[in-house]
């Protein structure tokens, strides 16, 4: 594994060192003289925050007035030592009240110097979480033992990160699970009604009131899962007679257990505390387009148009939509308007160039229309073709995913054996959702 750091500088405006840690003998003491000169005073600090000097890489980041340069003089991983910079900042703010600028590093050097020496060794990046450190390392930056008054149980265990996100203690009265599926599906249609783009981006969102340390597992409706699961059981996967899907880009909450994953294709997780993000991803292939849009525009010479626009919703006749709105673009020397809506409220936006019909609440299974006359500017000069932008949506449907993905299971397990209740909710909202008229 390619190492994230070999020095780091923390500097002001002006170009001085406030604070630096060397944690590699690569690099001299002086490697900061070159970034001032070659960088900073050349005014090349916004172009770009890698660069290469002589032999060394400098990897920079600006936050409030203080510069943080990372130093390398080998084969760097970048990713990493961004993702270092972000959490250590997000961790010392942990430690000043909310504050990282100049002011809070003079103000706590004996601190900074105790904490890079806890989340980094060697150029690789430890264990940054807040909650961890400060168990053992005090706000005035003392390292102290633990005190006898507050025993912290399996604190070996937690700071060595293998349940770092989660205490223990935690005691409920009423143990509950909340799990909602988010998904924005994005949509380019052509004006014929042929897909030219679609694809679904999701996320798994949780929030857990859970007593002691349970253990959950969930199952979905994904491909890969059920085809393991058969294997294991060696039942064939014809049991599940839903629909079945195939995730794309799938990445997790470090709280998942992805040796686990990989084996047997189910998540197994020890939850944090309260609300998180278990996981993102996102669907390419089989997506149900939750509404279909049929526009008819009709230039009647130069000063006259009609604008027909049916939308269908595909989704059930038990579900509804809510706060759909939908953007029809007409020309900027549009001077009057005239309405029909079967269903809603429609309005001439001058300000950006847009029809707005919006429906409140749309049923499934139904095809409102707005039908729309409009008046243009008449012009002494050659009338120039319009280009017409796309119709654009907003909406939210809940109870529907356009994916498709499902949840099986959703199983508690804890040593004292507690029942639980889980609730699950699914969601659809519009991302870019356009089509071409």
């Amino acid at each position: 594994m390619p190492v994230a750091a070999s020095a780091i500088y923390f500097l002001n405006l002006r170009g001085d060192v406030l604070i630096n840690r060397l944690y590699r003998d690569d690099v001299g003491g002086n490697m900061v003289d070159a970034f001032r000169m070659h960088i900073m005073q050349t005014k090349e600090l916004g172009t770009c925050p890698v660069r290469q000097i002589g032999g060394c890489s400098f990897f920079y980041m600006r936050i409030s007035n203080v510069y943080i340069v990372i130093v390398v003089s080998s084969n760097a991983n970048v990713a990493c030592a961004f993702k270092f910079v972000v959490e250590a900042v997000a961790l010392f703010k942990s430690y000043f009240g909310g504050a990282f600028d100049e002011d809070a590093i003079r103000n706590n050097f004996v601190l900074i110097y105790e904490l890079l020496d806890e989340i980094m060794d060697f150029g690789y990046p430890q264990n940054l979480s807040p909650e961890i450190l400060k168990l053992y390392i005090t706000q005035e930056g003392v390292r102290s033992p633990f005190s006898s008054k507050k025993p912290v149980p399996n604190a070996t265990l937690q700071v060595t990160g293998a349940v770092g996100w989660r205490r223990e203690g935690l005691a409920y009265k009423k143990n509950e699970v909340f799990l909602d599926i988010v998904e924005s599906v994005n949509l380019l249609m052509s004006s014929k009604g042929s897909v030219l783009r679609c694809d679904v981006t999701g996320k798994i969102l949780m929030k857990c009131f859970l007593s002691g340390m349970p253990d959950l597992k969930l199952g979905l409706n994904d491909k890969i899962g059920l085809e393991k699961e058969s294997q294991l059981k060696n039942r064939p996967t014809k049991r599940y007679h839903g629909k079945t899907i195939e995730l794309d880009d799938v990445t997790f909450h470090q709280c998942v257990n992805l040796t686990r994953f990989n084996s047997e294709k189910t998540v197994s997780f020890v939850p944090p505390d309260g609300e998180f993000e278990l996981m993102k991803y996102r669907i390419t292939e089989g997506v149900n387009l939750p509404f279909r849009v049929l526009p008819t525009i009709k230039e009647l010479g130069r000063t006259r148009m009609e604008v027909n626009v049916k939308v269908k919703s595909v989704f059930g006749a038990k579900m509804f939509a809510l706060g759909v709105v939908i953007k029809i673009p007409v020309p900027k020397q549009t001077a009057k308007t005239s309405f029909q809506v079967t269903s809603g409220r429609a309005k001439y936006n001058a300000s950006i160039d847009c029809l707005v019909w919006k429906i409140r609440k749309f049923p499934g299974q139904t095809e409102p229309t707005l039908s729309a006359e409009i008046e243009l500017i008449s012009t002494i000069a050659e009338k120039k073709s319009w280009t017409r932008p796309p119709i654009q949506m907003e909406f939210q449907v809940p109870m529907f995913t356009a994916s498709g993905l499902r949840v099986r299971f959703l199983k508690v397990w804890e040593k004292s054996g507690y029942n639980t209740v889980e609730w699950v909710r699914y969601i659809t909202k519009a991302g870019s959702y356009e089509v071409r008229c």
